[in-house]
Formats: C-alpha cells, structure tokens, sequence
C-alpha cells in the first residue's frame, strides 16, 4: 500500500510550539504529517487519535526507544543538562531520524517549534547552527516560529513556504505563542511543563541508580523506574507499589525471570523483585518481610508474622516472613549523586 505524500514532516512533541509550528505551516495549504516520536522518557502514543481530532493533524507515532537509549548510554556529545537531559544530542538524534524519513513519504523539509532563547540548553542561537550542521538539515529544517530571526531556508527561497507568514518570536516568554493560538482557535492550551522525565530531579535520581547498578539496562528497566517506590541493596532492585495502579503496572511490566511478592490474605503493595542478580531465599524472606512495612492493613493486624508469595510465571512459593521497622533493613531508596552524573558523562 503507497504512503500518502506530504510536503513536509514536522516534530510534534504535544506541546504548545510544536503544535503552532505545524498549524503556520498547514495554514500555507501545505500538507504536513506531525511525527511523534516517544521513549521511557518522554512521548503519549496513545493520545494521538486525540490530538488530531483536537488541532486537526495527521500524526504518526514513532517508537525511538532503542536508538534513544544507544546515544544516552553511550554516546552523548554535547553534555548533559541539570538532571539527566542531552537535550543537544536528542534533537539531532530525532531530526536524523525524520531526515531519513522524509524520501518515504514524498516530502522536501522538516518542520520544528524551537524558538531563538527558549531553552538556555538547546535554544541558543550557536546551539540551533549546530544542531543545523549535526543533523545534516542545514538546507531542509524550517523553524516557523522563530524564523524571521534566523537566515532565509531553502524551501523558503524556493517558494514553497512564504517567508512572510512565518514568525521571529524569541527569548522564553509565551505571550506570543498564546495570541497565535488564539488566532487559530485552539480550543486546549497544553501546559508549558516540560514532557522529558530526564529533567526531572526525581526521576533523575532513579535513573542514575539504575544505569550505576546495571550494565546494559533496557527500555523496560526505565519504564519500571517511574513507578511505586524504588529501592535498592547493593545490586538487588525492588520496586514495592503504591497503590493499586502501582500494582497493575508491576504485574503488566514484570519478565517471566522477576519475582512478584504478594502478601497472602491482607490487601497490600505488591513488590517486584527484578531479575538480574541472583536472588537467595533469604534475600528473598528480607524483601518480604520489607515489604510488610508498607501495609497498612498488617501493621493494624497486632500479628507478627505473616505470609508472603513469591510469583513466577505459574510457580508459587510461600515464606512466613516476620514484621519488623523499617530502620532494621538495608533497602535504600535513589539519592542524587553529582559524582555518578560526571562518571556517566565521562563513560560516553
């Protein structure tokens, strides 16, 4: 079946700006295909039928996972910001990629919603030059809403996009994009947080751990970062849930290999004993009585000693594990640690 042409391809995080850079573009007659790509860190696939009812795109969903976890484990060039964010080397990654894209869906350029001083990290004018020459884009990466304060583009002097209907918004406040927005009816403003889980300090500590601890870790590994509570003794990793969307999560992203612990005949957490080590029965009988700590219903119980499941595939094992205070235990959640950021930059 042949793909539908489009003139150009645009990134589309679900953002304010990467949503009025694809309607500039559109309100040209032009045909655009928004490409979303997502990642353990960033990305909602699932609301694309949504957003192209809401603004009225055609979007494409984009799994980058593998090629994404490639650069930030092993070949981050241009540094890192705060927290754990390689904000320069994300976008000439997600811009290759489109490039690569573009011969499959007819199109001639690429469109993007960064704004001149947005971002102190990848908004600088050097910054934007660089990811130009990086990404190979120089002559095909259009940038509608600051490109007025920026040189004329190929597709420009060519005459396919109207350089006067384009815009020179910069520096980092919105009201601009918000009149524009206006403008277009936009019926929902998405908020201006940032979507990157990378650049956020909690997040940030859980996925410093988790690359210190673990080698080679997987797409999988950070999903199951984000959620309940983490904890870590030495290499063992144990995630205990919340509530019970925590548990669903745990039971929906557990391997055949991991361990599922499940506290018999009191409502509770379940925990998630990771596979990657070996874990002993008394490693094992720790956890379980750990786990006990965070149910509310058996510590209301005046009893001492309960039972605990350990799940996996169809196998099921029992421990009597006793209930103890959590200060006698050797878990320890993620702390931020500067030392292991600079040991990562140093790795890649």
């Amino acid at each position: 079946m042949l793909k539908k042409k489009y003139h150009g391809l645009g990134l589309f995080s679900g953002g304010l700006d990467s949503i009025l850079a694809l309607k500039l573009i559109q309100r040209q007659g032009l045909n655009i295909l928004g490409i979303h790509f997502y990642s353990p860190f960033f990305g909602a696939p699932e609301k694309i039928d949504y957003w192209e009812k809401l603004y009225g795109l055609e979007l494409l969903g984009v799994d980058i996972s593998k090629e994404y976890l490639s650069m930030l484990l092993g070949n981050v060039k241009h540094g890192l910001g705060k927290v754990l964010n390689p904000c320069v080397d994300c976008k000439i990654l997600m811009l290759k990629k489109v490039k690569k894209m573009l011969s499959m869906y007819g199109a001639s350029f690429i469109v993007s919603g960064e704004v001149l001083g947005q971002r102190p990290m990848s908004q600088r004018r050097d910054t934007l030059f660089l990811i130009l020459k990086e990404a190979g884009v120089s002559d095909i990466l259009l940038r509608p809403l600051t490109a007025l304060n920026l040189p004329s583009t190929r597709v420009e002097d060519l005459g396919l996009v109207d350089r006067q209907k384009l815009l020179g918004i910069k520096g980092r406040g919105r009201k601009a994009q918000l009149e524009l927005a206006r403008q277009l009816g936009l019926e929902e403003i998405p908020s201006p947080a940032g979507g990157c889980l990378l650049t956020d300090p909690e997040m940030g500590k859980r996925y410093l751990m988790l690359i210190s601890k673990i080698s080679s870790p997987l797409s999988i590994d950070f999903l199951l970062c984000k959620v309940g509570r983490q904890f870590w003794w030495g290499n063992k990793w144990l995630i205990i849930g919340r509530n019970k969307e925590d548990n669903e999560s745990l039971i929906k992203l557990s391997s055949s290999e991991d361990i599922i612990l499940k506290i018999k005949d009191f409502p509770g957490p379940l925990g998630l004993a990771r596979k990657g080590t070996n874990w002993s029965k008394e490693d094992l009988t720790l956890a379980a009585s750990f786990l006990l700590v965070f149910a509310p219903k058996v510590r209301q119980s005046g009893h001492t000693e309960f039972g605990v499941l350990f799940l996996r595939e169809k196998e099921s094992t029992e421990v009597c594990a006793g209930l103890k205070n959590r200060k006698d235990f050797f878990w320890k959640e993620p702390e931020w640690d500067e030392k292991k950021k600079k040991l990562l930059l140093r790795s890649v």
